[in-house]
């Protein structure tokens, strides 16, 4: 079960990532760019989920592209899932107690290369990052 701290420690681990608050909750960022938060839901969200909604934390992540958030909410609908706030924006939310270490590895990371510049991508992957 993954943690606040679990993300804090994994986004934090990626090259030119910074912790931000924004509206009280919290952001991690590379280079401006937000690729996990916080997300908690609003009423527009509990009223479109109604019983589904989940009542633990939830972890925004950009994804690369719409079919990338389809593709995850078909493969593991426990877990991921979005609301209408997200039509035609990459960006996937997930049960945050829901996901392993291994998964959440990969979702920060995958949103991290998502949004980091090219420049810094690569010299992450050519020292064995991802």
């Amino acid at each position: 079960m993954a943690t606040w701290a679990d993300v804090e420690r994994i986004a934090l681990s990626l090259p030119e990532t910074a912790e931000a608050v924004s509206r009280g909750t919290r952001h991690w960022r590379v280079k401006d760019k937000s690729f996990v938060w916080e997300r908690p839901l609003r009423g527009t969200d509990l009223k479109h989920l109604g019983e589904a909604a989940p009542d633990g934390p939830i972890l925004g992540a950009r994804v690369e592209h719409e079919g990338a958030k389809r593709a995850l909410i078909e493969a593991e609908p426990e877990v991921y899932f979005t609301t209408p706030h997200f039509d035609g924006y990459p960006a996937v939310l997930a049960r945050l107690e829901r996901l392993d270490e291994e998964g959440l590895t990969e979702l920060v990371t995958e949103a991290w290369l998502n949004r980091a510049p090219r420049g810094v991508v690569r010299a992450f992957l050519e020292d064995g990052g991802g």
